[in-house]
């Protein structure tokens, strides 16, 4: 799915990587060319993944930048990104927020920009509190696929496309989805 966001997107524009945690897909995508821009709620995410993979901000094709900011406040200039990827970050989100969240990822888009959405299917929360050994306080909400595509049409985006997978065997026993979408150039936000 990052293969065909890329095929569609070029490299011209730079590609948002929301919710980058610690840096891994954005350095996937700089790796293929395109200016990535990871961004992350967390500063020790976005410590490790300018560590770890570097932190340009040259605007060159092919550089990795990483920025602290809020899915729902992206640091980001309006259509400043050719297309974003938010693999797994909306799961932190209460469902009621997925439409703001959108909301904003289509105001960093360029018209007809795509973003590329993937979360675990289900209905329920995991709320953890304990983590590889850390404490934390974070919760994982599970989401059915048209409640997260009627969010993304609400918003002001096209769905093209979808798959749903199942898990593989050194990943958490769960059902996956990945929606891509396109930005509708006049709809309102």
């Amino acid at each position: 799915m990052l293969t065909a966001l890329l095929e569609q997107a070029g490299t011209e524009h730079p590609v948002a990587d929301l919710g980058c945690g610690p840096g891994h897909v954005t350095a996937w995508l700089a790796e293929r060319g395109v200016r990535a821009v990871g961004i992350d709620l967390s500063p020790a995410m976005v410590a490790i993944a300018r560590r770890d993979h570097g932190a340009t901000g040259s605007g060159d094709h092919g550089a990795a930048e990483f920025r602290e900011g809020d899915l729902l406040r992206l640091p980001a200039a309006d259509g400043e990104f050719g297309a974003a990827v938010a693999l797994y970050s909306v799961i932190h989100l209460e469902p009621s927020e997925l439409r703001g969240a959108f909301a904003e990822m289509r105001r960093v888009l360029r018209p007809s920009g795509l973003l590329l959405v993937a979360f675990h299917l289900g209905s329920e929360v995991n709320r953890l509190t304990e983590w590889w050994g850390h404490n934390v306080d974070l919760d994982f909400h599970f989401l059915a696929a048209e409640t997260v595509a009627e969010a993304l049409r609400e918003a002001g985006f096209t769905v093209e496309a979808r798959l749903e997978r199942a898990s593989h065997p050194q990943e958490a026993s769960t059902r996956r989805a990945y929606l891509l979408a396109r930005r509708d150039v006049g709809a309102p936000a």
